[in-house]
């Protein structure tokens, strides 16, 4: 995973790049580099960082560049350590062409061992370097048989010699103001301007100079000059790409004033929310309209089963969005990880419904899984956050959650878009199925549109408590956290946050199951998180209340430290616990949506009091690219 930024035309270069990359660096920040050059130079200059984007900026400061083109990279290592000489880009043997690369190349071993025996030098541990070489390679065996290739021809073979996957930009001092960029697998982005082009892996790079991009496919090239961009296949056939217009507001994705994305992005969800759910409803008809699917309100109906692919964040949402369609639609829904279903060997049935759940829409796990459904004869809905990625262009369907950038590497707003968009699937199917009638559905609809102001109200009342909470809790070692139903999932959802920003180990369970096992790691050391809300119109909901306090008494029993997220008005819970967080009353379904929001803030406040990067931890990128 990386961060990927190109730019030619008339604009100083490595400002335009810096400041691409530095909207970028959610996707990557182990080191970073850029490379530019200039009609006037016979080589490519290279200047490059170890760690975040800062120090390369520092040396750049001590260091100009200039240049009429060039291309920047933040790195998330893959292959070699974090280091100056492993941080891209990376050079051939005469330092006339440069690559980033994005992916991972599988077979580059093997490929090392030809080059070397053909006389290559490398002076890095990655799999990128090969890259350069092999360029470098198919150039000289072109002139040396009297057929010289240009750049991008030179790509184009080169590409066919590589495995695994791939985002790549290229340029050569050779054929100035060129840039050279090919897709197999990671995001490519094209910024059209004019008389001037821009490439990156995410639109946030280059969203301040173009609103006008072309997604790349998998096995597209493009050729950026200050005339404009060509697209071709991997065998150089011409090929057209449609031109998106992104709506969304540079300015969404600044901090406006907050200290860290995260916060700003959880401060967020109520728009989110509300831009999600904008448009898809109608209180007059109950009905909900999901327009952006080639797929007839008469085959959603057929649908035998649904089976749901997701990873991290979104897994969970996949989970909770089982119990709203099971419920609602009456409809049988499998959940897998989407790194683990090509590999547990599934049963075809094209009478299911492949469902996809991705924030970047580029996942690769993700894509693998969509691709196995589709093999197998099922037709896809995604959800997914980004217009035009590639998980949507390969759907059916797709349900955009209209989040908008989402920069912080945990992600909050996202998830809570995925749940209404889940719960918009689960209402269209209920009433495709016969199982909701127009009273219900207008009810639960009155119940969906109060969920953005309930979140405002709990982001009033709960920030400085969970604030207040990160003093007691912050040095913790472990912390568990328990919900049964569809507030399990969320459990797992809040455990999540808190482990990959504030590194304390955190577990989610079902409540039900700490008598087979957990119940041996209580002490008065451990925080316990229980989600214990209610729903008093729903049977189900209170049964579920009443075993989950029976629960809470088998932590406290054993000195356990009770953390409640329970519903306004709940008189029965504060003498059971040491700490409440109070939410609004929702329906059974509506309350994960709720429930999170506090499990955010406390992770967040937790982890700020730790002195960690919130909104880049350690290890982590935004967008997984590779499997």
């Amino acid at each position: 995973m990386c961060g990927i930024v190109g730019y030619v035309g008339p604009r100083k270069v490595v400002p335009v790049i810096v400041e691409g990359l530095r909207r970028l660096e959610y996707r990557g920040y182990d080191s970073a580099g850029i490379a530019v050059g200039s009609p006037e130079s016979a080589l490519l200059e290279v200047c490059r960082a170890p760690g975040k984007l800062q120090n390369l900026e520092a040396v750049l400061k001590d260091h100009p560049l200039d240049g009429t083109y060039g291309i920047g990279h933040t790195r998330w290592a893959t292959h070699g350590r974090p280091t100056e000489e492993n941080a891209h880009p990376h050079r051939d043997c005469t330092g006339r062409i440069v690559v980033v690369h994005n992916g991972i190349v599988e077979n580059y071993l093997e490929l090392k061992r030809e080059l070397t025996a053909l006389g290559h030098k490398f002076v890095t541990e990655t799999d990128t370097e090969i890259i350069a070489h092999l360029i470098e390679q198919i150039q000289k065996d072109s002139e040396d048989a009297g057929a010289p290739l240009k750049l991008e021809g030179a790509v184009q073979r080169a590409v066919k010699l590589l495995t695994g996957a791939f985002a790549l930009g290229v340029l050569s001092a050779a054929e100035p103001d060129k840039i050279v960029a090919a897709r197999s697998g990671p995001p490519v982005v094209v910024g059209v301007g004019e008389g001037e082009s821009f490439i990156a892996s995410d639109v946030p790079g280059i969203l301040h100079y173009t609103r006008n991009m072309v997604f790349l496919a998998d096995g597209d090239m493009a050729i950026l000059t200050r005339q404009g961009v060509t697209f071709t296949d991997f065998d150089g056939n011409p090929v057209k790409r449609e031109l998106t217009r992104i709506h969304w507001d540079p300015i969404q994705a600044e901090k406006g004033g907050y200290k860290h994305f995260m916060l700003k992005e959880i401060w967020e969800q109520p728009r989110a929310i509300r831009d999600t759910t904008l448009g898809r409803i109608s209180l007059d008809s109950g009905k909900v309209f999901l327009g952006e699917m080639d797929l007839g309100d008469e085959e959603l109906a057929r649908a035998a089963s649904i089976n749901i692919a997701a990873c991290g964040t979104s897994w969970h949402a996949a989970l909770a969005g089982k119990y709203m369609i099971e419920r609602l639609a009456r409809l049988p829904v499998d959940v897998d990880y989407a790194s683990e279903y090509r590999y547990r060997n599934p049963i075809p049935d094209p009478a299911a419904l492949g469902l996809l759940i991705t924030q970047s829409g580029e996942t690769a796990d993700t894509l693998a899984a969509q691709r196995e459904m589709k093999a197998m004869g099922s037709k896809t809905i995604a959800i997914c956050n980004v217009v035009g990625a590639m998980v949507a262009r390969e759907a059916h369907g797709v349900i955009y959650t209209h989040a908008g950038p989402e920069i912080g590497v945990a992600s909050t707003k996202a998830f809570s878009s995925q749940l209404t968009a889940l719960f918009l699937l689960a209402l269209k199917l209920g009433q495709l199925r016969g199982h909701l009638d127009k009273a219900q559905s207008v009810a639960l609809m009155e119940e969906l549109i109060k969920v953005p102001a309930k979140i405002e109200e709990i982001l009033r009342s709960a920030s400085d408590q969970c604030e207040k909470l990160a003093v007691n809790f912050s040095n913790a070692r472990d912390f568990l956290y328990l919900g049964r139903g569809v507030h399990f999932p969320i459990a797992l959802e809040g455990a999540l946050k808190l482990k990959e920003i504030s590194y304390i180990h955190a577990e989610g369970y079902p409540a039900g199951e700490m008598k087979h096992g957990p119940n041996a790691l209580i002490d008065e050391t451990l925080p316990v998180v229980v989600l214990v809300t209610r729903d008093e119109t729903d049977p189900a909901s209170k049964l579920r209340y009443e075993k989950t306090l029976s629960n809470i008494q088998e932590v406290t029993a054993r000195s356990g430290r009770v953390i409640a997220i329970a519903t306004e008005g709940d008189s029965t819970i504060g003498s059971l616990v040491e700490q409440t967080i109070f939410i609004p009353p929702a329906p059974e379904l509506l309350a994960p949506i709720l429930e999170v929001v506090p499990l955010q803030l406390l992770a967040y406040y937790i982890a700020v009091r730790r002195g960690a990067d919130v909104d880049q931890p350690r290890n982590l990128a935004k967008s997984v690219t590779v499997e």
